[in-house]
């Protein structure tokens, strides 16, 4: 009996999901008036690829201790996606009511790096290696945008994600000038990649990121894997937030086949 409830509730979950995700694809394409043509996926890396980001905010807690400022343990947060001088000018406005040169964030963020390097490797996120092999196989292409400047993560990827990730398919903090949440980034890999908006999603998982590729008027899908809550997301724009990469890699047929069928 037990069994049969759990197997009805289940379903019933799933098929929720699904009209979900099918009114929130509907709703982009009314929209743009446009239907989906897909042909590539711009992924994030920290908290998309990498389980990286209690690294990064654990960085940027202790710099800021050094230097005396006690930021809030959610900030690395909220600010993740922007790159590190955006975060430092950030954070001396806020909490010191200064303005900082570039000289004194690029400080910063190299302190920042420095405390990072010294970290374990952080671990691939659940279920993101074989989700992109998946969508390589079946003729997309995956692109990497990411803020961050951290050399031996943005180095990884290529290895950890073999035949899906390639150098010349990332925009990283080395290649922008402004950043997230500025569209600047996503509308780089745009004109990198030659793809038009319907013919690209993005996967996020931070307000800052989120904000910038709707900005750049692209179909974002938020996966929730730090301690904000969902609402955050959906506040910066999100068009459809699961709860993380797992949950993301669950649904994968289930948005390929909605694409598939997509229509005004």
């Amino acid at each position: 009996m037990w069994s049969r409830i759990y197997f009805f509730a289940h379903n019933l979950k799933a098929m929720i999901q699904e009209q979900e995700i099918q009114k929130a694809f509907s709703r982009y394409a009314r929209l743009t008036r446009q239907p989906f043509h897909l042909k590539g996926i711009f992924f994030d890396m920290d908290g998309v690829l990498f389980d990286s980001m209690p690294m990064h905010a654990e960085s940027w807690l202790q710099t800021f201790r050094e230097a005396g400022i006690k930021i809030l343990e959610e900030e690395p947060f909220l600010n993740e996606g922007s790159t590190a001088l955006f975060t430092v000018r950030k954070m001396f406005r806020k909490y010191r009511n200064q303005e900082v040169g570039p000289e004194i964030a690029e400080q910063y963020k190299n302190r920042k790096h420095e405390i990072m390097s010294a970290m374990p490797e952080p671990k691939i996120m659940s279920g993101m290696q074989n989700l992109l092999s998946r969508i390589t196989e079946s003729g997309i292409q995956c692109w990497v945008v990411t803020g961050s400047a951290q050399k031996t993560l943005v180095d990884r990827l290529e290895n950890e994600f073999q035949g899906s990730l390639f150098r010349n398919n990332m925009v990283t903090a080395f290649d922008v000038k402004i950043g997230k949440p500025h569209p600047e980034p996503y509308l780089q890999a745009i004109l990198k990649s030659g793809f038009d908006t319907n013919q690209t999603i993005v996967i996020e998982n931070a307000p800052l990121g989120v904000e910038s590729a709707k900005a750049a008027g692209l179909f974002t899908i938020a996966i929730n894997t730090g301690p904000l809550d969902s609402e955050v997301l959906y506040h910066a724009g999100a068009d459809i937030v699961f709860s993380g990469s797992e949950e993301l890699a669950e649904n994968w047929t289930t948005i390929a086949q909605i694409l598939n069928n997509q229509s005004l």
